[in-house]
């Protein structure tokens, strides 16, 4: 069985879904698109004492990451 293709041609692209609308993946139930996801500061990491991250650096980013894994997994790019 051939696949199909999404779109024209157009050198512009194409475009999944409306900024009013909402889209799934692989069966998935439509959904908005997501808000408030605000990644962490962009503070390196240290290399002297004390070293790595802060503990509110490190939980920022765990829990950046844990509301993106949700994301993808309720849109249905990624499996549970």
């Amino acid at each position: 069985m051939a696949g199909s293709y999404v779109g024209d041609g157009s050198p512009d692209g194409e475009i999944l879904g409306r900024d009013d609308g909402k889209i799934g993946f692989f069966g998935t139930t439509p959904t908005v698109i997501a808000t408030g996801f605000t990644a962490p500061a962009a503070t390196a990491a240290t290399s002297s004492t004390p070293f790595g991250y802060s503990e509110a650096q490190a939980n920022a980013i765990v829990t950046w990451i844990r509301a993106l894994d949700a994301e993808l997994k309720a849109k249905g790019i990624i499996s549970a």
